[in-house]
Protein backbone atom coordinates (compact mmCIF):
# COMPACT_ATOMS: atom_id res chain seq x y z
CA UNK A 1 0.00 0.00 0.00
CA UNK A 2 2.98 2.35 0.63
CA UNK A 3 4.37 2.07 -3.21
CA UNK A 4 0.55 3.00 -4.28
CA UNK A 5 0.73 5.92 -2.27
CA UNK A 6 4.17 6.84 -2.55
CA UNK A 7 3.81 6.56 -6.52
CA UNK A 8 0.31 8.82 -6.46
CA UNK A 9 1.80 11.50 -3.96
CA UNK A 10 5.19 11.48 -5.89
CA UNK A 11 3.83 11.78 -9.59
CA UNK A 12 1.29 14.89 -8.00
CA UNK A 13 4.38 16.38 -6.74
CA UNK A 14 6.08 16.22 -10.15
CA UNK A 15 3.36 17.11 -12.08
CA UNK A 16 3.18 20.49 -9.69
CA UNK A 17 6.49 21.24 -10.60
CA UNK A 18 6.68 20.60 -13.50
CA UNK A 19 3.59 22.43 -15.17
CA UNK A 20 4.90 25.96 -14.52
CA UNK A 21 8.13 25.17 -16.27
CA UNK A 22 5.92 23.77 -19.55
CA UNK A 23 3.80 26.78 -19.15
CA UNK A 24 6.71 29.06 -19.04
CA UNK A 25 8.12 27.45 -22.30
CA UNK A 26 4.88 27.90 -23.99
CA UNK A 27 5.04 31.45 -23.30
CA UNK A 28 8.45 31.54 -25.12
CA UNK A 29 7.60 29.31 -27.65
CA UNK A 30 4.15 30.98 -28.78
CA UNK A 31 2.44 27.70 -28.36
CA UNK A 32 -0.73 29.06 -27.63
CA UNK A 33 -4.90 28.70 -27.78
CA UNK A 34 -6.47 31.52 -29.30
CA UNK A 35 -9.37 32.79 -28.62
CA UNK A 36 -12.21 32.00 -31.68
CA UNK A 37 -15.90 31.19 -32.14
CA UNK A 38 -15.83 27.67 -30.91
CA UNK A 39 -13.89 28.67 -27.77
CA UNK A 40 -15.16 29.82 -24.58
CA UNK A 41 -11.50 31.71 -23.31
CA UNK A 42 -11.05 35.10 -24.24
CA UNK A 43 -7.28 34.87 -23.88
CA UNK A 44 -4.37 32.83 -25.43
CA UNK A 45 -3.09 30.55 -23.10
CA UNK A 46 -0.72 27.57 -23.00
CA UNK A 47 -1.58 24.45 -24.71
CA UNK A 48 0.82 21.86 -24.16
CA UNK A 49 0.27 20.84 -21.10
CA UNK A 50 0.35 16.92 -21.94
CA UNK A 51 3.96 17.67 -21.59
CA UNK A 52 3.96 18.03 -17.90
CA UNK A 53 1.62 14.48 -17.31
CA UNK A 54 3.58 12.41 -19.89
CA UNK A 55 6.77 13.47 -17.75
CA UNK A 56 5.24 13.15 -14.28
CA UNK A 57 3.32 9.85 -15.39
CA UNK A 58 6.04 7.75 -17.23
CA UNK A 59 8.62 9.56 -14.66
CA UNK A 60 6.67 6.75 -12.02
CA UNK A 61 5.99 4.15 -13.57
CA UNK A 62 9.68 3.20 -15.14
CA UNK A 63 10.86 4.01 -11.82
CA UNK A 64 8.41 1.77 -9.76
CA UNK A 65 8.89 -1.07 -12.94
CA UNK A 66 12.10 -1.60 -11.79
CA UNK A 67 11.40 -2.24 -8.05
CA UNK A 68 12.31 -5.25 -6.08
CA UNK A 69 9.00 -6.29 -4.88
CA UNK A 70 6.02 -7.72 -6.00
CA UNK A 71 5.10 -4.31 -8.89
CA UNK A 72 8.71 -5.85 -9.99
CA UNK A 73 7.75 -9.30 -10.74
CA UNK A 74 4.69 -8.40 -12.08
CA UNK A 75 6.37 -6.51 -14.47
CA UNK A 76 8.70 -8.88 -15.61
CA UNK A 77 5.88 -11.54 -16.11
CA UNK A 78 4.17 -9.06 -18.87
CA UNK A 79 7.24 -6.45 -19.47
CA UNK A 80 6.25 -6.63 -23.32
CA UNK A 81 3.12 -5.63 -23.22
CA UNK A 82 4.11 -2.82 -20.62
CA UNK A 83 7.25 -1.73 -22.91
CA UNK A 84 4.67 -1.73 -25.89
CA UNK A 85 2.14 0.42 -24.19
CA UNK A 86 4.57 3.18 -23.05
CA UNK A 87 6.68 2.91 -26.40
CA UNK A 88 3.20 3.28 -27.90
CA UNK A 89 1.69 6.03 -25.54
CA UNK A 90 4.99 8.20 -26.32
CA UNK A 91 4.63 7.83 -29.69
CA UNK A 92 0.55 9.49 -29.26
CA UNK A 93 2.21 11.97 -27.07
CA UNK A 94 4.51 13.08 -29.82
CA UNK A 95 1.73 12.86 -32.27
CA UNK A 96 -0.52 15.11 -30.35
CA UNK A 97 2.35 17.32 -29.28
CA UNK A 98 3.29 18.34 -33.08
CA UNK A 99 -0.49 19.00 -33.63
CA UNK A 100 -0.08 21.30 -30.67
CA UNK A 101 2.70 22.71 -32.08
CA UNK A 102 1.76 22.54 -35.82
CA UNK A 103 -1.78 21.45 -36.57
CA UNK A 104 -1.96 18.60 -38.09
CA UNK A 105 -5.12 17.13 -40.00
CA UNK A 106 -7.32 14.92 -38.48
CA UNK A 107 -7.05 11.84 -40.64
CA UNK A 108 -3.20 12.05 -40.29
CA UNK A 109 -4.17 11.79 -36.04
CA UNK A 110 -6.93 8.88 -36.86
CA UNK A 111 -4.25 7.05 -38.82
CA UNK A 112 -1.22 7.57 -36.46
CA UNK A 113 -3.88 6.19 -33.53
CA UNK A 114 -4.69 3.01 -35.66
CA UNK A 115 -1.16 2.24 -35.92
CA UNK A 116 -0.24 2.41 -32.29
CA UNK A 117 -2.88 0.25 -31.51
CA UNK A 118 -2.59 -2.15 -34.03
CA UNK A 119 1.52 -2.31 -32.24
CA UNK A 120 -0.41 -2.69 -28.75
CA UNK A 121 -2.77 -5.68 -29.88
CA UNK A 122 0.60 -7.13 -31.79
CA UNK A 123 2.38 -7.13 -28.49
CA UNK A 124 -0.66 -9.75 -26.80
CA UNK A 125 -3.45 -6.60 -25.77
CA UNK A 126 -6.73 -7.65 -27.52
CA UNK A 127 -9.44 -8.77 -26.06
CA UNK A 128 -10.25 -12.16 -27.16
CA UNK A 129 -12.80 -13.42 -24.92
CA UNK A 130 -15.25 -11.51 -22.52
CA UNK A 131 -17.29 -13.32 -19.85
CA UNK A 132 -20.49 -11.64 -19.28
CA UNK A 133 -20.58 -12.99 -15.08
CA UNK A 134 -21.63 -16.48 -15.24
CA UNK A 135 -24.33 -15.99 -17.62
CA UNK A 136 -22.33 -16.88 -21.06
CA UNK A 137 -18.84 -16.43 -22.98
CA UNK A 138 -18.05 -14.50 -25.96
CA UNK A 139 -15.24 -16.05 -28.18
CA UNK A 140 -14.14 -13.03 -30.69
CA UNK A 141 -12.24 -15.34 -32.31
CA UNK A 142 -10.63 -13.38 -35.93
CA UNK A 143 -12.74 -10.11 -34.73
CA UNK A 144 -10.81 -9.46 -32.02
CA UNK A 145 -8.41 -7.45 -33.50
CA UNK A 146 -10.49 -5.15 -34.97
CA UNK A 147 -12.47 -5.05 -32.09
CA UNK A 148 -9.82 -3.75 -29.74
CA UNK A 149 -8.19 -1.35 -31.86
CA UNK A 150 -11.73 0.54 -32.08
CA UNK A 151 -12.53 -0.06 -28.86
CA UNK A 152 -8.58 2.13 -27.71
CA UNK A 153 -9.11 5.02 -30.72
CA UNK A 154 -12.76 5.08 -29.88
CA UNK A 155 -11.36 5.85 -26.00
CA UNK A 156 -8.56 8.22 -26.95
CA UNK A 157 -11.20 10.21 -29.17
CA UNK A 158 -13.97 10.26 -26.77
CA UNK A 159 -11.68 11.92 -24.20
CA UNK A 160 -9.99 14.25 -26.87
CA UNK A 161 -13.47 15.33 -28.01
CA UNK A 162 -14.63 16.08 -23.83
CA UNK A 163 -11.93 18.82 -23.81
CA UNK A 164 -13.74 21.91 -24.23
CA UNK A 165 -13.46 23.68 -20.54
CA UNK A 166 -11.05 24.01 -18.02
CA UNK A 167 -10.44 20.98 -16.41
CA UNK A 168 -12.98 18.77 -18.06
CA UNK A 169 -10.91 16.10 -19.83
CA UNK A 170 -8.94 15.78 -17.37
CA UNK A 171 -11.39 15.40 -14.08
CA UNK A 172 -13.32 13.03 -16.19
CA UNK A 173 -10.11 11.19 -16.75
CA UNK A 174 -8.88 11.30 -13.34
CA UNK A 175 -12.27 9.41 -12.11
CA UNK A 176 -11.47 6.79 -14.50
CA UNK A 177 -8.26 6.53 -13.81
CA UNK A 178 -9.46 5.80 -9.77
CA UNK A 179 -12.00 3.83 -11.08
CA UNK A 180 -9.03 1.31 -13.32
CA UNK A 181 -7.39 1.39 -10.08
CA UNK A 182 -9.46 -0.19 -7.91
CA UNK A 183 -11.06 -2.59 -10.23
CA UNK A 184 -7.21 -4.13 -10.44
CA UNK A 185 -6.63 -3.98 -7.35
CA UNK A 186 -9.37 -5.98 -6.49
CA UNK A 187 -8.45 -8.21 -9.25
CA UNK A 188 -4.85 -8.77 -8.32
CA UNK A 189 -3.10 -6.22 -10.64
CA UNK A 190 -0.70 -4.06 -8.88
CA UNK A 191 1.51 -3.02 -11.74
CA UNK A 192 -2.19 -1.66 -13.31
CA UNK A 193 -2.94 0.23 -10.67
CA UNK A 194 0.89 1.43 -10.26
CA UNK A 195 0.23 2.89 -13.59
CA UNK A 196 -3.08 4.18 -13.51
CA UNK A 197 -2.32 6.12 -9.89
CA UNK A 198 0.69 7.62 -11.25
CA UNK A 199 -1.67 9.22 -13.93
CA UNK A 200 -4.20 9.99 -11.00
CA UNK A 201 -0.89 11.91 -9.46
CA UNK A 202 -0.27 13.80 -12.39
CA UNK A 203 -3.64 14.78 -13.33
CA UNK A 204 -4.50 16.11 -9.89
CA UNK A 205 -0.90 18.15 -9.53
CA UNK A 206 -1.86 19.09 -13.02
CA UNK A 207 -5.94 20.17 -12.55
CA UNK A 208 -3.84 22.92 -10.17
CA UNK A 209 -2.84 24.99 -12.74
CA UNK A 210 -5.86 24.03 -15.50
CA UNK A 211 -8.92 24.43 -13.63
CA UNK A 212 -10.88 27.34 -14.32
CA UNK A 213 -9.42 29.75 -14.79
CA UNK A 214 -7.13 27.89 -16.30
CA UNK A 215 -3.15 29.09 -17.05
CA UNK A 216 -2.48 26.03 -19.14
CA UNK A 217 -4.78 23.29 -21.50
CA UNK A 218 -4.03 19.62 -22.03
CA UNK A 219 -4.02 20.27 -25.88
CA UNK A 220 -3.83 17.37 -27.94
CA UNK A 221 -1.23 15.74 -26.62
CA UNK A 222 -2.07 15.75 -23.40
CA UNK A 223 -6.18 14.36 -24.12
CA UNK A 224 -4.73 11.73 -26.50
CA UNK A 225 -2.11 10.47 -24.73
CA UNK A 226 -4.88 10.01 -21.68
CA UNK A 227 -7.40 8.76 -23.85
CA UNK A 228 -5.20 5.90 -25.12
CA UNK A 229 -3.52 5.11 -22.23
CA UNK A 230 -7.18 4.93 -20.54
CA UNK A 231 -8.64 2.75 -23.48
CA UNK A 232 -5.13 0.11 -23.24
CA UNK A 233 -5.19 0.18 -19.41
CA UNK A 234 -8.61 -1.33 -19.30
CA UNK A 235 -7.99 -3.30 -22.46
CA UNK A 236 -5.34 -5.13 -20.51
CA UNK A 237 -7.48 -5.65 -17.20
CA UNK A 238 -10.12 -7.40 -19.31
CA UNK A 239 -7.51 -9.79 -20.88
CA UNK A 240 -6.38 -10.73 -17.45
CA UNK A 241 -9.47 -11.40 -16.03
CA UNK A 242 -11.89 -11.98 -18.87
CA UNK A 243 -14.81 -10.18 -17.59
CA UNK A 244 -16.59 -7.67 -19.26
CA UNK A 245 -16.76 -5.52 -16.09
CA UNK A 246 -13.51 -4.74 -17.08
CA UNK A 247 -14.37 -3.03 -19.81
CA UNK A 248 -17.91 -1.90 -18.35
CA UNK A 249 -16.64 0.14 -15.84
CA UNK A 250 -14.27 2.23 -17.56
CA UNK A 251 -16.89 2.97 -20.11
CA UNK A 252 -19.26 4.35 -17.93
CA UNK A 253 -16.90 6.40 -16.23
CA UNK A 254 -16.37 7.83 -19.47
CA UNK A 255 -20.10 7.74 -20.05
CA UNK A 256 -19.92 11.53 -20.54
CA UNK A 257 -17.33 11.83 -23.91
CA UNK A 258 -18.56 8.65 -24.55
CA UNK A 259 -21.83 9.10 -25.78
CA UNK A 260 -20.90 13.08 -26.40
CA UNK A 261 -18.76 11.68 -29.35
CA UNK A 262 -21.69 9.51 -30.62
CA UNK A 263 -24.44 12.12 -30.09
CA UNK A 264 -22.20 14.46 -32.07
CA UNK A 265 -21.55 12.28 -34.76
CA UNK A 266 -25.29 10.91 -35.21
CA UNK A 267 -25.34 15.04 -35.35
CA UNK A 268 -23.07 15.39 -37.82
CA UNK A 269 -24.32 12.84 -39.83
CA UNK A 270 -28.05 14.03 -40.09
CA UNK A 271 -26.73 16.94 -40.69
CA UNK A 272 -24.60 15.36 -43.80
CA UNK A 273 -21.56 17.12 -42.19
CA UNK A 274 -18.15 15.71 -41.88
CA UNK A 275 -17.92 14.00 -38.62
CA UNK A 276 -15.19 16.18 -37.59
CA UNK A 277 -16.31 19.42 -38.69
CA UNK A 278 -16.65 21.57 -35.56
CA UNK A 279 -19.90 22.84 -33.93
CA UNK A 280 -21.12 24.65 -30.21
CA UNK A 281 -23.81 21.48 -29.45
CA UNK A 282 -21.57 19.36 -27.05
CA UNK A 283 -22.75 18.74 -23.62
CA UNK A 284 -21.11 21.05 -22.16
CA UNK A 285 -22.03 24.00 -24.55
CA UNK A 286 -25.82 23.08 -23.67
CA UNK A 287 -24.92 23.61 -19.82
CA UNK A 288 -22.83 27.36 -20.57
CA UNK A 289 -26.32 27.61 -23.44
CA UNK A 290 -28.26 27.21 -19.95
CA UNK A 291 -26.69 29.73 -18.03
CA UNK A 292 -24.86 27.90 -15.85
CA UNK A 293 -20.85 29.43 -15.14
CA UNK A 294 -17.98 27.98 -16.70
CA UNK A 295 -16.34 26.27 -13.25
CA UNK A 296 -20.14 25.38 -12.14
CA UNK A 297 -20.74 23.18 -15.67
CA UNK A 298 -17.60 21.49 -15.33
CA UNK A 299 -18.69 20.54 -11.61
CA UNK A 300 -22.10 19.17 -13.07
CA UNK A 301 -20.13 17.06 -15.43
CA UNK A 302 -17.80 16.13 -12.79
CA UNK A 303 -20.29 15.07 -10.22
CA UNK A 304 -22.67 12.99 -13.25
CA UNK A 305 -19.17 11.28 -14.12
CA UNK A 306 -18.63 10.51 -10.40
CA UNK A 307 -22.29 9.59 -10.24
CA UNK A 308 -22.02 7.03 -12.88
CA UNK A 309 -18.98 5.74 -12.27
CA UNK A 310 -20.03 5.08 -8.20
CA UNK A 311 -23.21 3.68 -10.06
CA UNK A 312 -21.12 1.41 -11.74
CA UNK A 313 -19.16 0.20 -9.08
CA UNK A 314 -22.44 -2.27 -8.06
CA UNK A 315 -21.17 -4.31 -11.06
CA UNK A 316 -18.27 -5.54 -8.83
CA UNK A 317 -20.32 -6.88 -6.01
CA UNK A 318 -23.24 -8.33 -7.97
CA UNK A 319 -23.63 -11.41 -10.23
CA UNK A 320 -25.72 -12.53 -12.74
CA UNK A 321 -28.41 -10.76 -14.86
CA UNK A 322 -27.85 -8.57 -12.21
CA UNK A 323 -25.02 -6.59 -13.53
CA UNK A 324 -26.09 -6.27 -16.54
CA UNK A 325 -28.85 -4.23 -14.91
CA UNK A 326 -26.55 -1.84 -13.62
CA UNK A 327 -25.18 -1.62 -16.51
CA UNK A 328 -28.23 -0.87 -18.39
CA UNK A 329 -29.65 1.16 -15.58
CA UNK A 330 -26.18 4.05 -15.49
CA UNK A 331 -26.78 3.74 -19.44
CA UNK A 332 -30.27 4.90 -19.64
CA UNK A 333 -29.08 7.59 -16.83
CA UNK A 334 -26.52 9.02 -19.06
CA UNK A 335 -29.14 9.43 -22.23
CA UNK A 336 -31.32 11.05 -20.03
CA UNK A 337 -29.22 13.29 -18.30
CA UNK A 338 -28.15 14.52 -22.26
CA UNK A 339 -32.15 14.42 -23.14
CA UNK A 340 -31.80 17.00 -19.80
CA UNK A 341 -29.55 19.39 -21.14
CA UNK A 342 -30.85 19.47 -24.86
CA UNK A 343 -27.67 17.97 -26.19
CA UNK A 344 -30.19 15.30 -27.47
CA UNK A 345 -33.79 16.00 -28.96
CA UNK A 346 -35.00 12.58 -30.43
CA UNK A 347 -37.67 14.28 -31.86
CA UNK A 348 -35.75 16.18 -33.98
CA UNK A 349 -33.16 13.38 -34.69
CA UNK A 350 -36.52 11.48 -36.34
CA UNK A 351 -37.92 14.50 -38.06
CA UNK A 352 -34.40 14.80 -39.49
CA UNK A 353 -33.82 11.50 -40.55
CA UNK A 354 -37.27 11.51 -42.61
CA UNK A 355 -36.21 14.85 -43.67
CA UNK A 356 -33.27 13.11 -45.02
CA UNK A 357 -34.99 10.34 -46.60
CA UNK A 358 -36.96 12.36 -48.72
CA UNK A 359 -34.00 14.62 -50.19
CA UNK A 360 -31.89 11.20 -51.06
CA UNK A 361 -34.94 9.59 -52.75
CA UNK A 362 -35.69 13.18 -54.55
CA UNK A 363 -31.85 13.48 -55.82
CA UNK A 364 -31.51 9.48 -56.60
CA UNK A 365 -35.01 10.15 -58.77
CA UNK A 366 -33.34 13.49 -60.16
CA UNK A 367 -30.10 11.41 -60.83
CA UNK A 368 -31.96 8.79 -62.65
CA UNK A 369 -33.85 11.18 -64.65
CA UNK A 370 -30.11 12.97 -65.59
CA UNK A 371 -28.44 9.94 -66.77
CA UNK A 372 -31.68 9.00 -68.85
CA UNK A 373 -32.02 12.21 -70.50
CA UNK A 374 -27.98 12.07 -71.53
CA UNK A 375 -28.58 8.64 -73.06
CA UNK A 376 -31.48 9.92 -75.17
CA UNK A 377 -29.63 13.58 -75.57
CA UNK A 378 -26.80 11.48 -77.60
CA UNK A 379 -29.44 10.16 -80.48
CA UNK A 380 -30.81 13.84 -80.92
CA UNK A 381 -30.48 14.35 -84.64
CA UNK A 382 -31.74 18.17 -84.77
CA UNK A 383 -32.30 21.07 -82.33
CA UNK A 384 -36.30 20.53 -82.42
CA UNK A 385 -35.24 17.49 -80.90
CA UNK A 386 -32.93 18.33 -78.52
CA UNK A 387 -35.31 20.89 -77.20
CA UNK A 388 -37.95 18.23 -76.78
CA UNK A 389 -35.71 16.18 -74.70
CA UNK A 390 -34.37 18.92 -72.70
CA UNK A 391 -38.26 19.86 -71.94
CA UNK A 392 -39.37 16.91 -71.16
CA UNK A 393 -36.27 16.60 -68.33
CA UNK A 394 -37.38 20.23 -66.81
CA UNK A 395 -41.23 18.95 -66.72
CA UNK A 396 -39.92 15.43 -64.66
CA UNK A 397 -37.56 17.32 -62.59
CA UNK A 398 -40.41 20.02 -61.43
CA UNK A 399 -39.25 23.07 -63.54
CA UNK A 400 -41.61 25.80 -63.93
CA UNK A 401 -40.32 27.38 -67.05
CA UNK A 402 -37.24 26.69 -69.06
CA UNK A 403 -36.24 29.32 -71.80
CA UNK A 404 -33.30 29.20 -74.65
CA UNK A 405 -32.04 32.54 -76.91
CA UNK A 406 -30.16 32.22 -79.74
CA UNK A 407 -28.82 34.60 -82.21
CA UNK A 408 -27.83 32.65 -85.81
CA UNK A 409 -25.03 33.81 -88.14
CA UNK A 410 -27.95 35.96 -90.07
CA UNK A 411 -28.40 37.68 -87.47
CA UNK A 412 -32.04 36.33 -86.41
CA UNK A 413 -32.83 35.81 -82.65
CA UNK A 414 -34.60 32.51 -82.22
CA UNK A 415 -36.09 31.98 -78.69
CA UNK A 416 -37.66 28.70 -77.05
CA UNK A 417 -39.62 28.62 -73.91
CA UNK A 418 -41.24 25.49 -72.79
CA UNK A 419 -43.62 26.62 -69.68
CA UNK A 420 -45.51 23.74 -66.71
CA UNK A 421 -49.05 24.39 -67.66
CA UNK A 422 -50.07 24.26 -64.47
CA UNK A 423 -47.77 27.12 -62.63
CA UNK A 424 -48.50 29.87 -61.71
CA UNK A 425 -45.53 32.06 -62.03
CA UNK A 426 -47.35 35.11 -59.88
CA UNK A 427 -48.24 33.33 -56.63
CA UNK A 428 -45.23 31.27 -56.12
CA UNK A 429 -41.41 31.84 -54.71
CA UNK A 430 -39.21 31.27 -57.66
CA UNK A 431 -35.80 30.56 -57.99
CA UNK A 432 -33.77 31.33 -61.27
CA UNK A 433 -30.95 30.09 -63.08
CA UNK A 434 -29.15 31.99 -66.38
CA UNK A 435 -26.41 30.68 -68.38
CA UNK A 436 -24.70 32.67 -70.95
CA UNK A 437 -22.95 30.76 -73.19
CA UNK A 438 -20.38 31.40 -76.66
CA UNK A 439 -20.59 28.29 -79.17
CA UNK A 440 -16.67 28.21 -79.72
CA UNK A 441 -17.11 26.68 -83.35
CA UNK A 442 -19.56 29.26 -85.08
CA UNK A 443 -19.43 31.94 -82.10
CA UNK A 444 -23.29 31.81 -81.56
CA UNK A 445 -23.99 33.11 -77.60
CA UNK A 446 -26.73 31.06 -76.18
CA UNK A 447 -28.83 32.28 -73.03
CA UNK A 448 -30.84 29.86 -71.29
CA UNK A 449 -32.84 30.91 -68.07
CA UNK A 450 -34.98 28.53 -65.97
CA UNK A 451 -37.56 28.75 -62.84
CA UNK A 452 -37.89 26.68 -60.34
CA UNK A 453 -40.37 26.80 -57.19
CA UNK A 454 -38.35 27.23 -54.06
CA UNK A 455 -40.63 24.89 -52.13
CA UNK A 456 -39.16 22.45 -49.95
CA UNK A 457 -35.24 22.12 -49.83
CA UNK A 458 -32.67 24.69 -50.69
CA UNK A 459 -30.50 21.91 -51.50
CA UNK A 460 -33.04 19.84 -53.87
CA UNK A 461 -33.65 23.02 -55.78
CA UNK A 462 -29.81 24.13 -56.17
CA UNK A 463 -28.70 20.14 -57.02
CA UNK A 464 -32.15 20.24 -59.69
CA UNK A 465 -30.21 23.10 -61.05
CA UNK A 466 -26.92 21.88 -60.72
CA UNK A 467 -28.10 18.84 -62.96
CA UNK A 468 -30.07 20.74 -65.84
CA UNK A 469 -26.95 23.29 -66.09
CA UNK A 470 -24.72 19.87 -66.65
CA UNK A 471 -27.42 18.85 -69.58
CA UNK A 472 -26.71 22.25 -71.11
CA UNK A 473 -23.13 22.38 -70.95
CA UNK A 474 -22.44 19.08 -72.19
CA UNK A 475 -25.08 18.75 -75.32
CA UNK A 476 -25.31 22.37 -76.50
CA UNK A 477 -25.09 23.23 -80.17
CA UNK A 478 -21.17 22.64 -81.06
CA UNK A 479 -22.86 18.57 -80.02
CA UNK A 480 -25.33 18.83 -82.96
CA UNK A 481 -22.93 20.48 -85.13
CA UNK A 482 -20.85 17.62 -85.80
CA UNK A 483 -23.96 15.53 -86.60
CA UNK A 484 -24.60 17.73 -89.45
CA UNK A 485 -23.05 17.41 -93.28
CA UNK A 486 -23.27 21.03 -93.34
CA UNK A 487 -19.63 22.79 -91.65
CA UNK A 488 -22.25 25.21 -90.44
CA UNK A 489 -25.45 25.87 -88.46
CA UNK A 490 -28.67 25.04 -89.84
CA UNK A 491 -31.53 27.26 -88.22
CA UNK A 492 -34.19 25.74 -86.68
CA UNK A 493 -37.58 26.04 -88.18
CA UNK A 494 -40.52 27.78 -86.78
CA UNK A 495 -43.44 25.49 -84.89
CA UNK A 496 -44.54 24.00 -82.00
CA UNK A 497 -43.81 21.02 -80.06
CA UNK A 498 -46.69 19.78 -77.59
CA UNK A 499 -46.69 17.39 -74.99
CA UNK A 500 -49.52 16.66 -72.56
CA UNK A 501 -48.87 19.05 -70.12
CA UNK A 502 -46.18 21.57 -71.81
CA UNK A 503 -47.21 24.97 -73.27
CA UNK A 504 -43.80 25.50 -75.19
CA UNK A 505 -43.28 28.28 -77.51
CA UNK A 506 -40.96 29.21 -80.56
CA UNK A 507 -40.46 32.42 -81.80
CA UNK A 508 -38.46 33.78 -84.45
CA UNK A 509 -37.20 37.55 -84.40
CA UNK A 510 -35.62 39.43 -87.26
Amino acid sequence: MKTYLYTYLCSAILALVITPIVIRLAHKLNVMDYPNARKVHKKPIPRIGGLAIFIATTTLVIIMLFLDNAIGQAFRAIHIQIFTLLATGTFIFTIGLIDDLAAIRARYKLLAQIAAAVVLCNAGVEIRTLNFVGLFTINFGYLSFPITVFWIIAITNAVNLIDGLDGLAAGIAAVTCAVIAFFAFQNGQPLMVVIMLAMLGSISGFLFYNFNPAKIFLGDSGSMFLGFVLGSASVICATKTGTVVALALPALALGLPIFDTVFSILRRSLSRLGIMSPDRSHFHHRLLDMGFRHQHAVIVMYLVTVMTAGLGMFMMITSGSAVIAVFLSVIMLIILTFRVVGAVRFREIVGQLKHNKVILTEAKRNQDIFEKTLLNLKEASSFKHLWQLVADAAEKMGFCEVSLTTTARSGRIHKFTWRQSDCRLEQLELVTMKLQMNENRFGMPMNIETKLPANGSLESTGRKMMLFGRLVDEYNLSFLSTKTKQNSFKEPEPGIQKTKTDIPVYTTNS
